[in-house]
């Protein structure tokens, strides 16, 4: 079978089912992605050796002489063209694709049906966005403004008008399937990335050395963890930082491991432009040890695995949003979590079975919980063991999610 795959960031979703394909000399898999983002993957051996790789620049941006509504959509249309002129060079090669997985929301899906009229297409479903009921005015620090609801609308085309062609549509949890309108929703089934869990499991002998603060901790110590890909509101980071003083004070051994980087993955920047760790040290800073709470920045993975080995408690928070893979890994590694009450966390953690839940506010319940579970830590293994179990029995790559992906693909390319 011939394969086509698509994501301006590739292999992102699909680097499992990709190589599973492309790993059988029997099919042809080749993948269209942003150039610099290809380079980064190749440099980080995130890449099949058998995937054919086809770069495309990056799009000129878009101008801001149109409506602010249609700057993104003006960059989706620059994109899908770029990527319709990539795919059809492949197609002036010979290349006919009975098969195509792309992710419709950069524009990258918009013009492959005329590209490849035959072909069966298959959209990676991973958010639809709401002016209520979702992410969107649901923290009251960061209040929707009056015309959310027409932006938005507009943001949506883009996917909206790549789904109508859509053959199959694949969604990781069922809260973010529930996002997508009701005319297309039998159109999308639920499956899961996936986690290695092989892979990503506990491990007592684990150790982490931080070089500037000159220690090595493992899991005797008392260690709390927060991750995410960018320190910022959508993913709690400021209700994180302010649960600190009191969480320091309640346990006064314990130290703060923060994985995350100082850019922007969703929503906005500060108003004055700094990054969000700056501000919250402003506010919280002068009641914290910092010689205690460790940043450190985005890691390597093996080193972020070993972080999640070690954690006594970790952290996850997220507006009702896009469900992060580390929360999944966190489970995976038998982290005792404690995850705010929100889509699609409750999803996945049922309190006091696999994890703990507070309210997303709540940073002093925040603080409790977190001390009361490095306070308990030898009583909560039923729950680490339950967590673990989530993850193998829901979300294994190998087991369940990965085979469930290729015999759709395969169904639908007969």
């Amino acid at each position: 079978m011939k394969l086509l795959f698509l994501h301006q960031n590739f292999p992102a979703q699909f680097r499992h089912v990709a190589a599973h394909f492309a790993a059988n000399p029997a099919h042809q898999v080749i993948a269209v992605g942003e150039n610099d983002n290809l380079k980064r993957a190749i440099a980080g051996a995130l890449l099949h050796p058998g995937i054919r790789l086809c770069p495309y620049p990056a799009p000129q941006p878009s101008g801001k002489a149109s409506h602010p509504y249609l700057q993104g959509y003006d960059a989706a249309v620059r994109r899908g063209l770029t990527t319709a002129n990539c795919v059809g060079q492949l197609k002036a090669s010979g290349f006919r694709p009975e098969l195509i997985v792309a992710h419709p929301g950069w524009g990258e899906a918009l013009f492959l049906r005329d590209v490849f009229p035959e072909a069966r297409l298959v959209l990676y479903a991973e958010y639809y966005y709401h002016a209520t009921g979702a992410d969107v005015g649901f923290d009251p620090e960061f209040p929707a403004v009056a015309d959310d609801r027409f932006r938005l609308r507009v943001k949506n085309t883009t996917q909206w008008m790549s789904m109508e062609n859509a053959d199959l549509l694949i969604a990781p949890t069922r809260w973010q399937q529930s996002r997508f309108p009701r005319l297309i929703q039998d159109r999308i089934q639920v499956v899961h990335d996936g986690i290695d869990t092989r892979h990503v499991a506990s491990n007592p002998f684990a150790r982490i050395s931080l070089a500037n603060a000159g220690i090595t901790l493992g899991a005797d110590d008392e260690i709390i963890t927060y991750v995410a890909r960018n320190l910022e509101p959508y993913r709690g980071f400021h209700i994180f930082m302010r649960a600190l003083p009191a969480l320091l004070e309640l346990r006064p051994k314990a130290r703060v491991l923060i994985v995350g980087g100082d850019h922007v993955s969703y929503g906005t920047r500060p108003a004055d432009g700094r990054t969000w760790r700056s501000k919250m040290l402003d506010e919280v800073g002068s009641r914290i040890d910092p010689g205690r709470v460790h940043f450190l920045g985005r890691l390597p993975y093996a080193d972020y695995l070993r972080l999640l080995q070690i954690s006594t408690a970790h952290v996850y928070l997220t507006y009702p949003f896009v469900l992060s893979w580390s929360l999944l890994e966190a489970l995976s590694a038998g982290c005792m979590v404690v995850g705010s009450r929100t889509a699609p966390v409750e999803e996945v953690i049922r309190h006091g079975e696999n994890g703990w839940l507070v309210d997303f506010f709540d940073h002093q319940a925040l603080a409790e919980k977190l001390a009361e579970a490095v306070e308990r830590r030898d009583q909560l293994q039923q729950i680490r063991a339950a967590a673990r179990k989530t993850v193998v029995e829901n979300f294994d790559l190998q087991s369940r999610c990965l085979p469930r992906q290729v015999e759709l693909l395969q169904e639908l390319a007969g």
